[in-house]
C-alpha cells in the first residue's frame, strides 16, 4: 500500500511539472488539445468538435426550403461512389441541379439538418465578407493596407501586405500550415484562448503578393480586419450579410477562441449542414444574386473565382479551382473533405461532408477523392 501511496504521489508532481513547464514553456493550449481532441481518441480536429469549444449563434432568418427536382431521388449512389463515401466515412452527399434538390443522401446517423464543422470551407465566406465590406465602402478596395487595420504589420515587408493579399492567401507570413503536428501555429490557433495574440506575433519573411501560398493564417488575419473596418464581430456580419438573405433554414454556429476574446476561428468552424452550405455556392454561382436581389457585387464574384497567380491557377480569392473532364468548377473546401462543389455552367452544385478525405493530407493542393465526387455526380445524371 506504501508503494502505491508513493508512486501516486510521484505520478502527481510528475504531471504538476508538465503543467508547470506548458505554462512556462507558453504551451498550455496543449491542455485544451488533450482534454478536446486527443482524449476523444482523435488526431486531429474531427466534426463534432464544435461541442467542445465556445461558439456564437447565427442566426436564420425566414427559412426558404430548396424545391425538389421533378427526378428527385430517382437515382441511386454508383458502385464506386458507395465505396469511397464508406471508405472515407462520407456524412452528406447532394447533387442540386437547376437550383432543385436532385439527389440527397446522408450517412452515419447525420441527418438533412444535422450540423457538423465546415472546416476551411469558411475561408470562402470570409472572402466574401472581405468583398461585402469593400462594397459597403468599410475597406476602400483590395489594395488597402493591412496596416491601417492592424499596426502591428507597418514595418518592412508587412507594410507592402494589402486585404487582396490576405484572400488570395500571398502575404509572405511565416505561417506554417502543419495539422498533425501538436506544436505548429496552426494548431495553437485551434486551441489557444486569444487567437489575437497568437495572430498579432506573425512575421512577414517574404514580399506579399508574389505569390500563392496556403495559409490558414492570412484567413483569420483577415476576419480581423474586417472587425475592425466594419466594427462588427464576424459572426454577424455572416448573419446580416449573407445568412439571414440567403434564407438559410437553420441557424449555425461559429467557434470563438474564447469567452473573454470572442475572436472567431475565421479559417474553420462554421458548424452548418450540406443544403445551407450549398446556398453560398449558389450564391458565387449566380454571380451575387439571390431572389433577384443582388447582394453581392458581380464584379467581385467574378475576380474571387479566377486565379491571381497565373502559375497557380486552383485559387482566386477564398475560392479553389479545378478543370475536369472540359469543365471548369470552383470549390469551398474543408479539412477532412468537406466541398461545395459549383460547375456555373451545367447549373449543378455538388455538397460532399464526411469524417475523411481519404489517406492523402497534402494541404495547399487537390486530394484524389475530389474527382470521384465529381464524376459519379456526373454518371448518376445521365442515367
Amino acid at each position: 500500500m506504501k508503494y502505491l501511496k508513493n508512486l501516486f504521489k510521484w505520478i502527481l508532481i510528475l504531471f504538476g511539472l508538465i503543467i508547470i513547464t506548458l505554462y512556462i514553456t507558453d504551451t498550455d493550449y496543449l491542455i485544451k488539445a488533450v482534454r478536446t481532441i486527443y482524449l476523444q481518441g482523435y488526431t486531429t480536429a474531427y466534426l463534432e468538435d464544435y461541442k467542445k469549444f465556445e461558439n456564437r449563434t447565427v442566426e436564420n432568418g425566414t427559412p426558404k426550403p430548396w424545391s425538389k427536382h421533378k427526378d428527385y431521388n430517382t437515382a441511386k449512389e454508383t458502385g464506386a461512389l458507395n465505396q469511397i463515401n464508406k471508405a472515407n466515412g462520407t456524412i452528406a452527399y447532394v447533387i442540386i441541379k437547376n437550383d432543385s434538390i436532385w439527389f440527397e443522401n446522408y450517412y452515419d446517423g447525420f441527418g438533412e439538418d444535422s450540423k457538423s464543422n465546415s472546416f476551411s470551407m469558411a475561408k470562402s465566406y470570409v472572402s466574401g465578407l472581405m468583398f461585402k465590406a469593400i462594397q459597403e465602402g468599410y475597406i476602400k478596395s483590395l489594395d488597402q493596407p493591412v496596416s491601417d487595420f492592424l499596426p502591428t504589420f507597418n514595418e518592412g515587408f508587412a507594410a507592402k501586405m494589402t486585404v487582396g493579399d490576405l484572400s488570395s492567401m500571398a502575404s509572405g507570413t511565416t505561417w506554417d500550415e502543419k495539422y498533425y503536428s501538436p506544436f505548429s501555429i496552426v494548431t495553437r490557433a485551434y486551441f489557444d484562448d486569444d487567437l489575437e495574440k497568437v495572430m498579432l506575433g506573425l512575421k512577414v519573411e517574404e514580399e506579399p503578393g508574389k505569390k500563392f501560398k496556403y495559409s490558414s493564417g492570412d484567413t483569420q488575419m483577415l476576419a480581423m480586419v474586417i472587425e475592425k473596418a466594419t466594427g462588427k464581430k464576424m459572426y454577424k456580419y455572416l448573419e446580416e450579410s449573407f445568412w439571414k438573405p440567403l434564407e438559410c433554414e437553420n441557424e449555425t454556429l461559429w467557434q470563438v477562441d474564447s469567452e473573454n476574446h470572442d475572436l472567431v476561428k475565421a479559417y474553420c468552424c462554421i458548424a452548418s449542414n450540406a443544403k445551407d452550405f450549398a446556398r453560398f455556392g449558389k450564391l458565387y454561382k449566380d454571380f451575387g444574386k439571390w431572389d433577384g436581389k443582388q447582394i453581392l457585387d458581380s464584379a467581385f464574384v467574378a475576380k474571387s473565382i479566377k486565379p491571381r497567380f497565373p502559375e497557380s491557377p486552383q485559387y482566386g480569392y477564398g475560392w479553389w479551382l479545378k478543370q475536369q473532364n472540359g469543365k471548369n468548377f470552383f470549390l469551398m473546401r474543408g479539412h477532412l473533405g468537406q466541398y461545395v462543389i459549383v460547375e456555373p455552367n451545367d447549373n449543378i452544385i455538388i455538397v460532399r461532408l464526411g469524417h475523411s478525405k481519404g489517406n492523402n493530407k497534402e494541404v495547399g493542393s487537390f486530394t484524389q477523392d475530389i474527382p470521384v465526387y465529381i464524376e459519379e455526380a456526373y454518371k448518376m445524371l445521365e442515367k
